[in-house]
């Protein structure tokens, strides 16, 4: 059986994304990856240490996000695999891809002005998936 990655992050451009991927996988009889990339971490020492929580708290917050995105959208019998990894949006997504048929992404998330200073994920996952990349873009492009 084929396998697609679809990110989600909640944004209305990912439900797209994941609408998408929906679609295909029906079309090519693919089990579905839903992948959430939970932000690494980062310790804060102002003006006490505070520790970061547990990454199984941390990966279980995503695993909520993911539940979240499909409670809006059918995904009728297509087999679906949750996937909440820690790290960088591209990276983990680049990572759960390797072997899949397939990596749909939407063409913008939450990043915000954050992603205008570093360069957005998806440009980031066009350029270095191990697989093709379906860039969903807004409806009303």
């Amino acid at each position: 059986m084929s396998r697609i990655v679809v990110g989600v992050d909640g944004s209305q451009e990912s439900k797209r994304a994941l609408t998408c991927a929906v679609h295909e996988a029906q079309l090519r009889g693919a089990s579905l990856d839903l992948v959430y990339a939970v932000p690494e971490p980062i310790m804060l020492a102002d003006p006490v240490l505070m520790p970061s929580p547990p990454r199984d708290t941390l990966q279980a917050e995503g695993l909520e996000v993911i539940d979240k995105v499909m409670s809006d959208i059918d995904v009728g019998e297509v087999p679906i695999e949750p996937i909440a990894a820690i790290g960088s949006a591209a990276g983990v997504l680049c990572q759960v891809a390797k072997g899949a048929d397939m990596l749909v992404v939407g063409s913008r998330g939450l990043g915000g002005f954050r992603g205008l200073l570093l360069g957005s994920v998806t440009q980031q996952v066009v350029a270095h998936a191990p697989c093709p990349v379906l860039v969903v873009v807004p409806e009303d492009r």
